[in-house]
């Protein structure tokens, strides 16, 4: 890590001393450009710091007796992005460097190292409306995960996009855009990626990934790309809204969730893998304050059985599979208080894992929109035949 730090300063070191720096207002980041107008570069900083006490039911007595208080660095992140000799050739890089962001890394997979490279992609606009994007991104897949954390509208993320999102992977992903009439813009994504998600160092594993996704605004585009943003800082004069569908399948996935989760292997440590199918229905509709959006994800095997048995009829892992649904409103005062509300119940399939509903109330200040704010939120999950927990989070998100 210490020589990751020492590389980044050197580079940025060099960069300022044969360019020019400027500085927007604050959350726009620092940008420097080449003297020869060859390049330009952004550099971004994110803090976010989270207070997390947790509830747990204790099923014997049905009192939440078993109480967790943490403190965390909840994200930490460098970002990176800019052109590169014309601005149709675009590059992005954003690195984690907090522990708790370093997540589902440090195996063998991994070639034991930290899994702190989010972004690293270069796209291409080569004709027109069409872009294409090779490297590691997120893929097209449910709404809620596409949008970046520092702009949610919770403190985080819902149960459908822990079980069910895509996440980002490496390979290619094809973009285009077009107008019907005036208004109506249509979006279409191709992905053609490697299937094992971030970071992989393993090799291929006998199959890919592929991926398709189509937006339909038909009161025409959201105002600074608030239909990937939470809710309303930016407040539309006149109603918007995005519908969504993507599909992907993952041929030969030898995680448990498709792009993340645990390998499955098994005793002679052979990977064993199946193919995932991934459906997302989305949408969102924002108007002055009021922001309302609603996801919808299912997932199964191709031969529709999750369960992984050896030879001895011993079960080695289990897909997750099963359909979720994921509803969000909110209403932003005029004095940037935010109040949301959140409903989300996933069923996972039988042998997967309990059924569960998720309640969500929270409130945000936004000082500087999404570049500066606090929030707070409360939730109750209620878990089919299990233990039901109650949790508390205060967070604070800063970016430069």
């Amino acid at each position: 890590m210490k020589k990751l730090f020492l590389s980044i300063l050197l580079i940025f070191i060099s960069l300022v001393v044969s360019s020019q720096i400027s500085a927007d207002k604050f959350g726009k980041g620092i940008t420097i450009n080449g003297k020869d107008s060859s390049y330009q570069m952004k550099v971004g900083f994110r803090i976010q710091t989270l207070f997390d006490h947790q509830w747990k039911e204790d099923v014997s007595t049905g009192d939440f007796s078993e109480k967790n208080a943490k403190f965390f660095i909840r994200r930490s992140r460098l970002k990176f992005g800019g052109f590169i000799l014309n601005p149709k050739l675009q590059f992005k890089a954003e690195l984690s460097l907090s522990n708790r962001d370093l997540s589902g890394g440090s195996g063998s997979e991994f070639s034991e190292a930290a899994n702190l490279i989010l972004d690293a992609s270069l796209s291409y606009n080569f004709y027109k409306n069409w872009s294409i994007l090779f490297g590691q991104r997120k893929l097209p897949g449910n709404r809620e995960r596409v949008i970046s954390s520092g702009d949610l509208q919770l403190v985080d993320r819902s149960r459908l996009n822990s079980r069910y999102t895509t996440d980002r992977d490496v390979g290619f992903q094809l973009l285009h855009h077009h107008l019907i009439g005036n208004k109506f813009l249509v979006k279409e994504t191709f992905a053609i990626t490697g299937g094992e998600g971030r970071n992989v160092t393993a090799g291929h594993f006998d199959g890919y990934g592929y991926a398709f996704k189509m937006e339909l605004f038909p009161f025409g585009a959201f105002e600074s790309k608030g239909d990937y943003k939470g809710g309303a800082t930016k407040r539309e004069s006149t109603p918007k809204l995005s519908l969504a569908m993507s599909y992907d399948n993952n041929n030969n996935a030898v995680r448990s969730r498709g792009r993340g989760g645990s390998f499955i292997t098994d005793e002679s440590g052979s990977y064993f893998g199946k193919d995932l199918n991934t459906f997302f229905l989305d949408m969102m509709f924002k108007y002055q304050g009021l922001t309302l959006m609603a996801e919808y994800a299912q997932r199964d095997t191709g031969d529709e059985i999750p369960s992984v048995f050896d030879n001895e009829g011993n079960n080695i892992g289990t897909f997750y599979t099963g359909n979720a649904v994921n509803v969000v409103a909110g209403y932003n005062l005029p004095s940037n208080w935010e109040f949301t509300m959140r409903y989300t119940t996933n069923n996972p399939d039988i042998n997967v894992a309990n059924a569960e509903k998720e309640y969500t109330m929270g409130i945000s200040k936004y000082i500087v929109g999404h570049k500066l704010k606090v929030q707070t939120d409360y939730t109750y999950r209620n878990v089919d035949g299990g233990a039901d927990l109650k949790y508390f989070r205060f967070q604070t998100d800063m970016h430069f």
